[in-house]
């Protein structure tokens, strides 16, 4: 099944024009309504009409995260704050998140590529769907649950939290599809297994899984254990959300609405573009939306893009799974966490030496944080109550900047080992390859 095979099956070179005429549009508007971009164009002697077709997108300035803070809250919005009928927010670097502001257009092709997604999955409007991303400033929940909508499925918007009366909602209800992170749906299955219940006792047969990292091994055991197919859904909240690209039935790399998001691959050292089918830093230009687009936006994730007709029927542009990133960003339980903001935390604090050491590791198919920080001489206690307020303290500011609780172990001056070199701030012990 294809949503929008006007679209989604479009002939490349029309493709290309369509492409072609929207970068153009969408630059004049840049140009004329988000200062930060007028002014990059014009250091560069470049003007709005010296754009003529997608090949001369490889002229615009790129986009980095560090703009998109330097710039907070509202200094890359094009929109008028009247025409803004949402804001979405993601993590950063520091404690300001990237807030992204939304036109109802914008919301439209939102539930336009979403229903693209599910369709390709298999979804029709007879099936009832679990959104079980968490809702609020994460774009995960809300844009799966207006792509459900738009179709004509039942959605259940089921966030997340409760699992036990959850999974009793997935039995009772029929419900026969889920979107949430893969290790979520382990989890899932875990839990369905000690409430006395197998796969047998559920009806799901689809899983829309994205917004952290995983492996085809993970994909194997979700499906063995849930007994559903489980899909590949990838997006970002500065680009739009979930449905930037999405699986198909072949499940051999991820179609790209590439009408809406132009995507390219360049070398993340020296920024040049990389030929088709080689692995580099992806880079993805919004062509059509409103609020707050991008130009040339670094997404800092690796891949490789896909060319050539998918079996599928659908002619866009395929990504490959992303292969890793080209900075030092985690994501654990769907959030961004970076190690700059634990230290940016830890630095504000006179208890902690600037010695710190985070261990990221999946236990009971969820991913876990352990932050291990060196307390001051002056401030490290034989008194249990002294320090258990001390980590309390910790633990309570890193929930606040990063979103996600983190187990706070404290150690003792010197204990953590040191570098000469470059300092190791991160033992990654899950198995993402």
């Amino acid at each position: 099944m294809i949503w929008n095979p006007n679209k989604e099956c479009m002939p490349r070179e029309q493709m290309r024009e369509l492409q072609g005429k929207r970068l153009q549009k969408l630059v004049s508007y840049v140009y004329h309504n988000v200062p930060f971009y007028r002014h990059k164009m014009q250091e560069m002697d470049l003007s709005p009409e010296d754009i003529r077709s997608i090949d001369d997108i490889v002229k615009l300035p790129f986009t980095t995260k560090q703009d998109l803070r330097d710039n907070y809250p509202y200094g890359l919005q094009a929109a008028p704050a009247s025409e803004i009928v949402r804001v979405h927010a993601s993590s950063g670097t520091t404690g300001n998140p990237t807030i992204v502001g939304y036109t109802r257009r914008d919301l439209a092709i939102w539930s336009e590529v979403m229903s693209r997604s599910l369709t390709a999955y298999g979804v029709t409007r007879h099936d009832t769907f679990s959104v079980s991303y968490g809702y609020g400033l994460f774009t995960g929940g809300l844009g799966a649950h207006y792509g459900v909508e738009n179709m004509g499925a039942t959605v259940i918007p089921a966030s997340t939290g409760n699992t036990e009366k959850h999974l009793r909602l997935i039995r009772d209800l029929n419900i026969t599809g889920i979107a949430c992170t893969p290790s979520y749906a382990l989890y899932l299955a875990e839990v369905t297994e000690r409430m006395g219940l197998s796969k047998d006792d559920l009806s799901l047969r689809i899983g829309a899984f994205g917004a952290e990292p995983w492996t085809e091994n993970m994909r194997q055991e979700i499906q063995q254990r849930l007994g559903l197919k489980g899909y590949n859904l990838y997006g970002l909240s500065e680009i739009m959300g979930p449905g930037v690209s999405y699986e198909c039935e072949e499940q051999h790399g991820s179609h790209i609405n590439e009408d809406h998001f132009f995507p390219e691959i360049i070398d993340p050292d020296t920024l040049e573009p990389l030929p088709v089918g080689q692995t580099g830093e992806l880079v993805f230009t919004t062509l059509t939306k409103e609020g707050m687009p991008l130009l040339r936006y670094r997404t800092k994730d690796l891949c490789a893009l896909m060319e050539g007709e998918c079996p599928c029927g659908r002619t866009n542009v395929r990504m490959t799974p992303i292969m890793g990133r080209s900075d030092d960003m985690l994501i654990i339980r769907g959030i961004n966490v970076f190690p700059s903001q634990v230290e940016s935390v830890i630095l504000e604090m006179k208890e902690f030496e600037p010695q710190y050491l985070l261990v990221v590791d999946r236990k009971n198919n969820l991913d876990t944080l352990e932050v291990q920080v060196e307390v001051r001489r002056d401030f490290f206690s034989d008194d249990i109550g002294t320090m258990l307020g001390l980590k309390k303290k910790l633990s309570d500011k890193l929930k606040s900047v990063l979103s996600i609780s983190a187990e706070v172990k404290l150690v003792e001056p010197n204990s953590i080992q040191r570098s000469e070199g470059k300092s190791k701030r991160v033992i990654d012990k899950r198995k993402l390859v």
